[in-house]
């Protein structure tokens, strides 16, 4: 292990010695002069990681020429790739299939983005998964194709899945191995050349990662990794004079709009949701511990820092007496020590504490629990450190121009919750009809005709639905991203790839008698 790693998992041990991350051009590591002085140690404020400060970008710009708009392989060009990155998932696999690798990812991904062990493990899983899910011959099977006959003999119309040539990848700090690895690696697989930007606070976790796969056999000249901050990339994609073709965007609402506009609309979106779930009518007191503890996973497993965490929870009446007072129990089981609960890293508390203030103000709403800041740590004031909350909202105030200060995503500890009865469900359908993020969402439901009701008349990208229903899950056995959107992204799966990352292109050979 020691021959591929470069950096300790235990970041900020040697205050003297921090972890230090390189830039990727042109195939080779490139150690930085300037370094980011904001990106600090999210548990105590002090000095773990050396992260390029990266200002000059023409080497970035001009690597960009290095592929062409047909990519670094198609169906019917450099055909042979298609194996190797089969070959390297094989291979990246199996080493992740090591504890000490495991481990060592595991380590790495909770220092920089601190949650629990079990969340940490569950990203090196679905990494891992996803590796196995695409070796041996299953990246060439993406690319399959068409044909169909055409008006007379010799004319044949075939249909391929061709990729974009140069693009970028732009990647938020949540997941810090699970998304830019399976987006970088769909690229790949289509024959794209990417650009990865990865949040410069957790970058440091994909860095290894990249150094895992070209010590599997991924050719180091395939894609470049650039650290900067946000507005430097911006200015990259800009004066890149359109040859970046299509970029891949993970993160919040508000810079995916902004970056269409920037990009002329070439571009794929996973935005932040304000993710809903709904507790039917059908009540049964032998599911209330089950339905209680998922619904308190889903708001405040990572602090909330998910795009798929539950943002508003909708309670049937029939619920209410039993389930409310075990949600409270179980947030206030959550600790730091075992990072149940941990740093907010894009929220300050002074953020959280007046979003929280603006939202008591409504008539009729209510602190459930939570509303103030941890105590007994040095979390540095730069993050946020709040307790697990949630306030109650009357539905009728959804329903005036209080709706977008209720359904402001707050990427942290939070969620509102909304008790509804038989006679409002109409309202409830009106409310989800009005939210514009539609990434995830649950139908915690046994009762078939109330599923049908509430599935026919939404448009969540992914959406569970039953009992066991939840917001959050797993990319690699389903299709995650979100839905009514033409920009929407996907990922995790075998059309998620395909739909983000190809295109479609047709042939038509003619070669019949004249």
């Amino acid at each position: 292990m020691k021959e591929i790693f470069t950096v300790d998992p235990f970041l900020g041990m040697n205050p003297d010695k921090p972890g230090e991350v390189c830039n990727l051009v042109k195939g080779k590591w490139l150690q930085s002069k300037n370094f980011r002085e904001d990106i600090v140690d999210p548990l105590n404020g002090g000095n773990f990681l050396r992260v390029p400060d990266t200002v000059d970008y023409s080497e970035f710009m001009e690597n960009l020429d290095i592929c062409s708009k047909s990519g670094l392989h198609n169906p019917l060009k450099n055909i042979e790739r298609y194996l190797m990155l089969g070959d390297v998932c094989a291979k990246a696999a199996e080493l992740l299939r090591e504890e000490e690798v495991s481990e060592y990812f595991t380590k790495l991904i909770q220092r920089v983005m601190p949650k629990s062990t079990s969340q940490c493990q569950g990203e090196v899983t679905v990494t891992r998964v996803f590796l196995e899910n695409f070796s041996g011959d299953n990246v060439r099977f993406l690319a399959r194709s068409f044909s169909n006959p055409g008006d007379h003999l010799g004319q044949e119309s075939s249909g391929y899945r061709w990729p974009f040539g140069p693009v970028c990848i732009i990647a938020p700090f949540n997941f810090p191995l699970e998304i830019p690895a399976l987006q970088a690696m769909g690229a790949l697989f289509m024959g794209n050349r990417p650009l990865v930007k990865v949040d410069s606070r957790v970058s440091v976790v994909f860095e290894q990662f990249l150094r895992l796969l070209i010590h599997c056999g991924l050719p180091p000249e395939d894609l470049d990794f650039i650290n900067c901050k946000g507005e430097v990339m911006e200015e990259l994609i800009k004066q890149s004079n359109n040859k970046i073709r299509l970029t891949q965007f993970t993160g919040s609402k508000e810079v995916a709009d902004k970056l269409s506009v920037v990009l002329k609309g070439k571009i794929r979106i996973e935005d932040a949701g304000f993710d809903w779930k709904i507790i039917g009518p059908d009540y049964d007191s032998e599911w209330t511990e089950y339905v209680a503890n998922q619904c308190d996973q889903d708001a405040y497993n990572a602090s909330g820092q998910k795009c798929s965490a539950q943002s508003i929870l909708f309670v049937h009446r029939n619920w209410e007496e039993d389930l409310l007072p075990r949600l409270a129990d179980l947030a206030a089981k959550r600790e730091l020590k075992n990072l149940d609960i941990g740093p907010v890293l894009s929220w300050t508390n002074s953020q959280l504490n007046e979003h929280v203030n603006f939202l008591l103000k409504i008539d009729g709403s209510k602190l459930l629990f939570g509303g103030d800041e941890l105590s007994d740590h040095s979390i540095p004031s730069n993050y946020g450190s709040f307790k697990p909350t949630a306030i109650e909202i009357p539905v009728e105030e959804l329903l005036t121009d209080k709706f977008d200060l209720i359904t402001k995503e707050v990427f942290g500890p939070f969620q509102v919750v909304v008790l509804y009865s038989d006679r409002e469900i109409n309202k409830i359908k009106e409310i989800l009809e009005k939210i514009t993020q539609n990434l995830t969402a649950a139908i915690v439901s046994n009762d078939v005709l109330f599923q049908q009701d509430i599935l026919g008349n939404t448009v969540n990208g992914t959406t569970y639905t039953g009992m066991r229903a939840r917001t959050t899950g797993a990319p690699q056995n389903h299709w995650f991203g979100p839905a009514g959107d033409p920009r929407s992204a996907g990922i995790g799966t075998p059309e998620a790839i395909i739909n983000t990352w190809s295109s479609h292109r047709e042939i038509i050979k003619d070669s019949g008698p004249y």
